[in-house]
């Protein structure tokens, strides 16, 4: 009973470390893949959506080649949206990964737990356990995957199949009647990875169940281990297989992994495998996106290395197989290579990325522990004096777990913005070309120009042919004046990327500005065609119908956006535009206070704008600030109507609270580039 109330104590002193060390992520922004599945994912805006995601994958993301089916996931993130009243609000997005990762922390514990106690009696085993959960929930590595929102694919997986082990193990009921299996599917919805539940239960059942090496799986003996494994197993196994199909069925056509060659690939991984091994240990050198590339041939150091590291690895697994005390750290060998086989195999476009290793992570952790755990019980009984062994013992653990937490702590600061993100990856990874470009935007965002398309030009040596990057080269030069030479590079990236939608979205913007109106609307209905969740590119076209005057085109395009999105603020208006048939200031009626008076004085705001009238513009998107301070729109609406009346400075004033508020409002950052640029003009001029 004392150490059932010091376990308890431990555990909430824990969650408490726990909540602490991440106390600084909450309002960490978007990032990488974010954009697509979130912030320009017109689905998730709408949780009425919610049936939607479980049609097909075509919701999960803006980008074709990027939509596979994940609705679970698609449900969280529009739940997540909703309860913080859109985008903006990050703290909803982040605290429900978080929660997710407590849980599992919490069911981790029992799982650890049930293993250590089958296999070995000692009074260290509750504290093991905890000490085992204390190691992963601080461990800077998941970080980074607890930091990237997108990546609650893989907590929410891994939060599924430690879960089902629970009931597995624990609920008779769950066991007899395969309610196991309902996190499985659960999970399986969030990412495809949770299928490894299968073959991690058959082992898990060879070991602890039938208590066999996996030396005994060899000869006659071994298979009546493996036809009784298999007949206990089988369920999970074919529910999994099931789950695989029918996922894969449900993915779109246009989804693709991004890898290029298997060979390649395959013989990368390796060394991959022998890096995630070594930081576990030494998590100094993480990187949101290394500059790791494929290997040329196997006759690289690396793949020598790497290989035999894993020989060792599996070796160790079959050596510590063979005793009943060692087990742990065989399952926990074959759980973290088991689980890395899916990104081992299938190549994909990164060829390693720290958050594949959230869900290996759990087997490591638990080989690592417990190997401590014996060789501690070992020494023990060679100490003359316990006090001192235990004081050393607990010494070492909570400087370990301190060194672990301010590690994460730091980590968190370092996703905080696309700025501090990049700058960390630029350093670590200076050949990733992906990297030094997203490092340039962020200098672009603050109008370093320069500095920006030195970044720029030294991606372009490492990825000549990155459509994104030609892009981004575009969009710089456009913003320098340079008409001509934007246009070759978006030109560019449309030839290197033809079914990426962005390359025809940025084109059909910088038309649009050049007062091509006709090309424009051919590019971005181009872009709504491969992306019909392109929001940004239907507001464009929406605004060039309305330029036009053609409200039969503009009518039925918002028609069809509010369809998807109810409700939507700039759908709503040009559709009462198309529908009054008159863009002027005739339709605007200064509205009355009440609910919803923020959103129609904002309405009101883009009305005097259409029709020239940027004063009052002005005027109404501050009437909407008095009553909703933190409006990024109205900030927004201000910015863009002082840009017409060439106050560049009053410009950036309000371009940089918009932008503050919300850091993902494209329209607001290309307002204020615009009002920066603008004012570095006119003060060079004579």
């Amino acid at each position: 009973m004392k150490q059932d109330r010091l376990i308890s104590l431990l555990a909430a002193l824990l969650a408490i470390a726990v909540v602490a060390v991440y106390a600084n992520h909450f309002q960490n922004g978007f990032h990488f893949d974010d954009s697509h599945t979130i912030v320009n994912n017109i689905f998730i805006k709408d949780i009425r959506n919610i049936p939607l995601f479980f049609r097909d994958g075509t919701t999960f993301s803006s980008l074709p080649t990027n939509q596979s089916y994940r609705p679970f996931v698609s449900t969280t993130l529009a739940i997540d949206y909703w309860l913080g009243k859109g985008s903006g609000t990050m703290f909803f997005f982040h605290l429900s990964t978080f929660l997710f990762f407590l849980l599992q922390g919490l069911f981790m514990y029992f799982f650890y737990r049930r293993i250590y106690s089958i296999s070995f009696k000692h009074e260290w085993i509750d504290l093991t356990a905890l000490f085992s959960v204390a190691w992963y929930l601080l461990h800077p590595a998941n970080a980074e995957t607890i930091n990237y929102i997108i990546a609650r694919s893989d907590s929410l997986s891994t939060f599924c199949i430690v879960l089902s082990f629970v009931l597995y193990i624990y609920s008779p009921l769950g066991k007899k009647w395969h309610l196991y299996l309902v996190p499985v599917a659960i999970g399986a919805l969030a990412k495809p990875i949770a299928v490894v539940f299968g073959p991690l239960l058959l082992v898990y059942i060879l070991l602890f169940e039938e208590k066999a090496s996996l030396g005994d799986l060899i000869g006659e003996k071994g298979l009546t281990h493996l036809r009784s494994g298999l007949r206990k197993a089988l369920p999970a196994i074919l529910f999994s297989l099931f789950m695989i199909v029918f996922i894969k069925s449900m993915d779109p056509p246009t989804w693709t992994p991004g890898g290029t060659s298997r060979f390649h690939y395959l013989i990368t991984q390796p060394y991959v495998v022998l890096h995630y091994f070594t930081t576990f240990f030494l998590p100094v050198q993480l990187s949101a996106d290394t500059d790791l590339k494929t290997l040329n041939s196997m006759a690289d150091h690396r793949f020598f290395f790497g290989t035999a590291f894993i020989l060792i690895l599996l070796f160790a697994a079959a050596v510590s197989s063979k005793q009943e005390k060692t087990r742990p750290i065989s399952f926990g060998i074959l759980w973290f290579s088991i689980t890395l086989l899916p990104t081992s195999l299938i190549p994909l476009a990164e060829v390693m990325n720290d958050h594949r290793i959230f869900l290996p992570y759990v087997g490591l952790t638990m080989s690592v522990c417990w190997s401590l755990t014996l060789l501690l019980v070992s020494a023990k009984k060679s100490v003359g004096s316990d006090q001192v062994f235990n004081r050393l013992t607990i010494a070492v653990i909570l400087i370990l777990l301190a060194a672990y937490a301010y590690g994460t702590h730091q980590r968190n600061d370092v996703w905080k913005t696309e700025e501090t993100l990049w700058h960390d990856v630029a350093e670590k990874s200076p050949e990733n070309g992906r990297g030094l470009m997203n490092y340039g935007l962020t200098l672009m965002a603050k109008g370093d120009y320069a500095g920006a398309e030195k970044y720029f030009k030294r991606a372009l040596e490492l990825t000549p042919n990155y459509p994104t990057l030609h892009i981004n080269m575009g969009v710089l030069k456009a913003a320098l004046g340079n008409a001509a030479e934007a246009e070759e590079y978006f030109r560019k990236a449309i030839s290197l990327g033809p079914g990426y939608p962005d390359c025809y979205f940025y084109y059909g913007r910088f038309l649009k500005e050049q007062g091509r109106l006709d090309e424009a609307v051919g590019n971005l209905y181009k872009t709504v065609e491969l992306a019909a969740a392109h929001l940004q590119a239907r507001y464009l076209l929406m605004d060039i119908y309305l330029k036009q005057r053609n409200y039969r085109k503009l009518a039925g395009l918002a028609d069809e956006t509010l369809r998807i999105v109810p409700n939507d603020r700039q759908s709503v208006y040009y559709l009462s535009e198309a529908k009054n048939g008159n863009p002027g200031q005739s339709t605007a009626k200064r509205p009355s206070y009440g609910n919803g008076a923020a959103e129609r004085f904002l309405n009101l705001s883009l009305q005097y704008y259409q029709s020239g009238q940027y004063e009052k513009s002005i005027e109404a998107a501050r009437e909407a600030l008095k009553l909703n301070p933190d409006y990024d729109l109205a900030y927004n609406n201000i910015c863009a109507a002082y840009n017409k009346l060439e106050q560049w400075d009053l410009a950036i004033e309000a371009g940089e609270k918009a932008v503050h508020l919300n850091p993902n409002n494209e329209i607001a950052i290309n307002n204020l580039r615009w009002s920066i640029n603008q004012k570095k003009i006119s003060g060079r001029k004579p």
